[in-house]
């Protein structure tokens, strides 16, 4: 009974981390590109919205998915990297159309350095390897 008890014990608990294993990562491979804390929290209040794999909006997300950035091959994770930072440095993101009805969703001149400084040293990092 006792052996009984000990292996029930085992492949719940073998059972539990398989599990949670595979529901973590399914979370994680669903959220953005890993980023810094500033970048992320700007991603996310501002363009995340559009740029999803769950938005409504399929060009802005055929453009760019946050949440796959990831897993993009190395030239166009540094050609997505460089629209990124051309976008911002013409002032095209967010467009204006959508800003006239969510205008809490401007970057500001500070928000857009953070992101562009952020997008240009991921680039050249990836450009090293």
């Amino acid at each position: 009974m006792k052996k009984m008890t000990v292996f029930a014990g085992i492949f719940l608990t073998f059972f539990l981390v398989s599990f949670l294993g595979k529901a973590t990562d399914k979370t994680s491979a669903e959220e953005p590109a890993m980023m810094p804390k500033k970048v992320q929290s700007i991603i996310e209040n501002k363009c995340i919205g559009c740029h999803n794999t769950d938005s409504r909006n399929d060009k802005a997300k055929e453009k760019l998915d946050f949440k796959t950035l990831d897993g993009l091959a190395k030239i166009k994770k540094i050609g997505t990297y460089n629209h990124i930072v051309e976008a911002l440095e013409k002032d095209k993101m967010p467009p204006e159309k959508f800003l006239a009805k969510n205008p809490d969703k401007k970057l500001t001149q500070r928000e857009a350095k953070i992101i562009m400084d952020w997008a240009n040293k991921e680039a050249a990092a990836l450009m090293k390897k």
